[in-house]
Formats: structure tokens, C-alpha cells, sequence
């Protein structure tokens, strides 16, 4: 069983430079996720994708009173990942209840208990944004108990100032930041 599990946070089209809810340059990260895709895969890791998959009245949205405009709605081409995830990937939705927002993949799913499941002790985490849905994975899988990695190279933040608070804020907590695996 792999120790090890690759998490990629949120690489869907909306969050895309285009799309509903776009991460400055976070296409910019697609070769590099992909390439720790296919890396992880060799090594035989547990190859994880989390998604927004947001119910077309989520609570997130503006017409509901919330900060963002409607994204990643579930069954939508805004939805669909942008990576290439293997047949085998195991596809954690996030935020599916619309009355309840949630930015960690572990935030109302099972993620925590088939990552034990698996007998995973370390997570590496990479994808969008910075300080939101990957800083709230990263934390959460720190609280869960695991070994958590984040891949500097892999992420992108919607600002500059907000990624290095986010990722201040990580290493505080006992999320290792690495690059170039």
C-alpha cells in the first residue's frame, strides 16, 4: 500500500485564466501538475483530485449574499479538471451541499478516512488558489494527522502578498514547503 498520496486542489476550467473565477496564471501550473501526476503514478502513490462542485444555488454565490460569482457548477464545463488525472484518481467533490461552503477537500467529505484507509501517512499537496482551497487542505490534513508537503512549484495564489501570508501561515502550522521533487 502507498504511504504516499498526491492531492491536487481545485485545477478546474473556471478556475482557469478565462473562466468564472480565475487564478492569475494558474494555467501556468498545468505542465508542472502534470508532470507530478505522472511522477507520484510511477512511484505507485494514491493520486487524489479535489473538486469545487457547487449545486447551482450554492451559498458561495452572490446572488445568494455570498463573495464569489457562480463557478464550478456541478456538471458544467466550468467544472471539468484541466489536468491529466488517471482512470484510478480518486475524485473528492467538495461544497456540494448549497447551504454549506467548504474550500478543504476535507471539509464534509471522507477524503481523511480513505487516505487512512490506504494506509497514506504523507500527503503532497498542489493546485489553486494558495490562500484559499489548497491552504485549507494543506491545514486540515495537518489536523488529521498526516505529513503534509506542499508543492511551491505546483500552486498558484491570486496574489503575490496572499500566497507568501498563505504559505507563512502553513509552515507555521507544520506544512513543509518543498519544490522540484
Amino acid at each position: 500500500m502507498p504511504e504516499e498520496a498526491l492531492i491536487i486542489v481545485d485545477m478546474q476550467r473556471d478556475f482557469m485564466p478565462g473562466g468564472a473565477l480565475p487564478v492569475p496564471d494558474g494555467d501556468k501550473i498545468i505542465p508542472k501538475v502534470n508532470e507530478y501526476i505522472k511522477k507520484f503514478r510511477e512511484k505507485g502513490a494514491l493520486i487524489v483530485a479535489t473538486r469545487d462542485w457547487h449545486p447551482e444555488n450554492h451559498i458561495s454565490f452572490r446572488e445568494r449574499g455570498g463573495p464569489w460569482p457562480k463557478h464550478c457548477v456541478q456538471n458544467t464545463p466550468g467544472a471539468e479538471f484541466v489536468v491529466d488525472l488517471p482512470e484510478d484518481a480518486v475524485i473528492i467533490s467538495k461544497a456540494t451541499d448549497p447551504d454549506k461552503e467548504a474550500y478543504s477537500g476535507f471539509e464534509g467529505t471522507n477524503l481523511a478516512g480513505i487516505l487512512k484507509e490506504k494506509g497514506v501517512k504523507r500527503v503532497y499537496i498542489c493546485g489553486v488558489a494558495t490562500e484559499y482551497c489548497v491552504r485549507a487542505t494543506a491545514l486540515d490534513a495537518v489536523k488529521h494527522g498526516f505529513e503534509v508537503y506542499l508543492l511551491k512549484d505546483a500552486v498558484k495564489g491570486i496574489t503575490p502578498e496572499g500566497e507568501e501570508k498563505a504559505l507563512k501561515e502553513m509552515e507555521e502550522k507544520g506544512v513543509k514547503i518543498v519544490e522540484g521533487l
